[in-house]
């Protein structure tokens, strides 16, 4: 009998595609569903691992999708969008990027997600490279195996600011470089590149014309510094040619479980994610497209309202989490994250007598003993950290260090 369950398996496994064994399912996610198994048991878990705005999505943009679906906008759209969506991102990118982009040039997509592995699928052949910086979003890398690409991840440490220099672009770059990828401000540091940093970086890329630029601008808004955002094209305009834009509205105007992000890039790329997205999901969904417009168009109050609201979280985060000893947590010009230096835990043994070998054991030991789920830093290709969601209600966040202090108070 037990000879047969084992060939069985053996079968299973079998049919399962080599791209999609070679990656593995999201780090944040199984934290999520392992603090949210523990509430099953009864455990009292303070959850501090999803990157999720905690707000409402604004009320006039709830509006104009009831408005879209009483007006019987819920038939298919065109592939690349509505004219009505695409329309307010050319106005989105030329208002605040200062970027001229033409209709043919965007398309809409299912969550910004889905454009940044659309574009990997239909420009990567096996083996070429795609350079990730680390401390990376932890879906970078398995979209580029999926595509049976291979991720170049280069370490930025935070004596850098979690940014790639130009020395280390320079050296990550081969002949079978496709893409450098960059994500500003970013998941999981909050790290924004300066016009100088772009600049730099695009003198680099001056001497590679092979390596297209795939900005993911996801965060672009959630900045906490009164300094405007630079765009790498504004910077570096030379580089239009081979430079994708990702962006989309889900954090900006907490929208996520909407799923409408975009992309602007040359035509042959927009033309061939089209191609792809035909056969493969077809259009977004035409009453989130509404709402995304809506959003672009309307009023902007709830940007800074939220902003508000995330740097005050920040702060106060920050101020906890640095009076515990063996932490310690560098000041994230943007994003809603804390990425925490747990370094100082390394080698120190539990109550339990546990020795915590790397970020991976600290956050064990955080959630096991006090029910605080964050996620470690080997996920997003840096150790030794985790990372800190501060997109929930200052009283959490407050609660979560009393019992992130409590826990480090316990080890010896």
């Amino acid at each position: 009998m037990q000879a047969t369950t084992s060939s069985a398996d053996s079968n299973v496994a079998s049919r399962i595609a080599a791209r999609v064994r070679r990656i593995k399912p999201s780090p944040s996610t199984s934290a999520a569903d392992r603090a949210n198994e523990l509430r099953r048991q009864g455990k009292s878990i303070v959850n501090l691992v999803v990157g999720e705005p905690d707000f409402d999505t604004p009320a006039h943009i709830r509006q104009a999708a009831a408005a879209a679906i009483e007006r019987g906008a819920t038939r298919y759209t065109l592939m690349a969008g509505t004219v009505e969506l695409r329309e307010a991102i050319v106005a989105k990118l030329q208002r605040e990027n200062g970027l001229s982009y033409a209709m043919n040039e965007i398309i809409a997509t299912s969550g910004a997600k889905s454009a940044i592995y659309n574009a990997f699928a239909i420009t990567l052949e096996p083996g070429d490279e795609v350079i990730i910086p680390a401390p990376y979003w932890v879906s970078y890398p398995d979209m580029v195996l999926a595509c049976e690409g291979t991720p170049v991840t280069v370490a930025c440490p935070e004596a850098n600011g979690f940014k790639l220099t130009p020395a280390q672009l320079e050296a990550a770059i081969t002949p079978r470089t496709r893409w450098l990828l960059i994500n500003s401000p970013s998941n999981p540091t909050g790290a924004s590149y300066t016009a100088a940093e772009y600049r730099a970086l695009a003198e680099v890329l001056g001497r590679h014309p092979q390596v297209m630029v795939m900005t993911d601008e996801i965060y672009e808004h959630i900045r906490f510094d009164s300094e405007p955002l630079p765009h790498i094209l504004a910077v570096a305009p030379s580089l239009r040619d081979r430079t994708l834009i990702v962006n989309g509205v889900s954090k900006t105007y907490a929208m996520t479980g909407w799923r409408i992000g975009y992309a602007a890039g040359p035509v042959d790329l927009i033309k061939a994610l089209d191609t792809l997205l035909s056969q493969s999901t077809g259009n977004c969904c035409s009453v989130s497209q509404a709402a995304a417009a809506a959003a672009l168009n309307g009023d902007q109050s709830f940007v800074a309202e939220s902003v508000a609201v995330y740097r005050q979280r920040r702060d106060r985060t920050l101020a906890l989490v640095n009076d515990i000893p063996g932490l310690s947590c560098a000041t994230p010009p943007g994003a809603f994250y804390l990425y925490i230096n747990c370094g100082g835990l390394v080698g120190k043994t539990t109550p339990q007598g546990k020795r915590l070998q790397e970020d991976g054991d600290v956050v064990m030991y955080l959630l096991e003993s006090e029910g605080v789920a964050v996620v470690a830093g080997t996920a997003y290709g840096l150790s030794p950290y985790f990372r800190l969601s501060i997109a929930t209600s200052l009283e959490t966040l407050e609660e979560g260090c009393r019992r992130i202090a409590r826990a480090v108070a316990a080890l010896r």
